[in-house]
């Protein structure tokens, strides 16, 4: 990586997609794998593929509660049958059916050799122990395959995939009780700033309460990410010279927020250049133009996040949480899906640069799709994020927005399956 200069790409910064584009084209996945049981391993990446052991279910079902028919072809009102016996889920008719003869199925019973169709037990009536069929049939068995949900030597699960419950669920089901994934990064949380002080102490002049500590660390754990490591720092070289180095040694990530812009106590970015090299810095985006990304040492890559919480949050989401899915293995990094909403409410703003506004989904009595947004759009306040379901992409050129304006919306909520 090259070391940047003070105005790499001019004084507008990159625009969003070339820096992610740059970010994922620097990050080399980690390649450390651990054994976990199937409960232990949600959220995490699939390190191999997984192959079906066996044919699941492995035996032809019924797929509703009727009578298995000792034939193969569609019955007709009229036919009547024998009554032999009964199948249910885990007690199994031991015999074999032939013509006119049945037995009492019930859902998910496995069918016995001979029986080749599932009568619906509303169709039919039972007396002296012959079930009669009163009313037409359809032209379905009614019967689940012996492979329905897989055959032996199957894919169930790529590598490089996250896992969710589905996948978790059908891994199960086939009989599969643990895997390999990737190891988690190490993150290193770094928070720099004089003015900082620990919620719950008394406030001096000028003193705020950290905060952004504690909204990323939740974030990136909402996220399924962990950080390793989280220290706060006064804006003194030394002492973040020596943070950022020993934070470097034992991470595999290291984060800031904070000192990165161009003051008189921004030292976070010198100081990284120094200790590695700075690739980029400052976004063509708002919230988030105070951005540095590059390695610490030769090899660990650093995210440089703004200081104010809601410009570091919405960078962290577009910029370190894809990284940080790649450095895991994953082979596609998840990205919240787009769609179209209109304005609920108006949005006051001037044209400058590209912006992530926040607001909350609803719907209108149509159907439609309405963005509502609640109080101000300051990058420091972080209430602009509560129950925050849109991530509003507004172009560099759009000046005020009045209701019912129509933009692209990002929907920062996660799978659930």
């Amino acid at each position: 990586m090259g070391s940047g200069s003070a105005e790499p790409y001019g004084r507008e910064g990159l625009p969003l997609n070339e820096a992610r584009r740059r970010v994922l084209a620097a990050i080399d996945p980690l390649h450390r794998t651990e054994e976990l049981q199937l409960s232990d391993a949600l959220g995490r990446v699939s390190a191999a593929a997984v192959l079906a052991p066996d044919a699941v279910p492995g035996f032809r079902a019924s797929i509703m509660d009727g009578y298995a028919l000792g034939q193969s072809s569609q019955p007709s009102v009229g036919d009547h049958w024998i009554l032999k016996g009964r199948s249910a889920a885990g007690d199994p008719f031991h015999g074999t059916l032939v013509a006119g003869e049945a037995i009492r199925i019930l859902t998910g019973a496995p069918l016995p050799e001979g029986g080749d169709w599932v009568l619906p037990q509303e169709l039919v009536t039972l007396a002296d122990n012959t079930i009669h069929l009163n009313k037409e049939p359809s032209d379905r068995p009614w019967i689940r395959s012996a492979d329905e949900e897989c055959r032996p030597g199957e894919q169930l699960l790529a590598a490089g995939l996250r896992l969710g419950p589905a996948d978790l669920g059908r891994l199960s089901g086939c009989g599969i009780a643990q895997l390999t994934v990737q190891q988690q990064p190490r993150i290193g949380l770094l928070i720099s700033g004089d003015e900082l002080v620990p919620p719950g102490q008394a406030r001096p002049p000028g003193g705020i309460w950290e905060s952004n500590g504690t909204l990323l660390e939740t974030m990136l754990r909402a996220l399924g990410q962990r950080v390793d490591q989280r220290q706060v720092v006064a804006d003194q070289p030394e002492s973040l010279r020596k943070a950022l180095s020993d934070l470097a040694r034992s991470c595999d990530v290291v984060v800031s927020t904070g000192g990165v812009s161009a003051g008189d106590s921004d030292w976070i970015r010198p100081l990284v250049a120094e200790l590695g090299a700075v690739e980029f810095w400052k976004l063509f985006l708002r919230p988030g133009r105070p951005f540095a990304f590059g390695t610490l040492g030769t090899k660990v890559p650093f995210f440089g996040l703004p200081g104010n919480p809601v410009a570091a949050a919405i960078t962290a989401l577009q910029l370190l949480w894809p990284a940080l899915q790649a450095l895991e293995g994953q082979t596609q990094p998840e990205l919240f899906p787009r769609f179209e909403v209109q304005l609920k409410d108006p949005l006051p703003r001037r044209p400058g640069r590209p912006e992530l506004a926040r607001a909350r989904l609803e719907t209108n009595d149509k159907g439609d799709l309405l963005a509502r947004i609640d109080g101000s759009q300051a990058s420091s306040r972080i209430g602009s994020l509560q129950g925050a379901d849109l991530l509003l992409e507004l172009p560099a050129s759009a000046g005020s927005l009045e209701p019912g304006t129509r933009v692209w919306a990002q929907l920062i909520r996660r799978r659930l399956f």
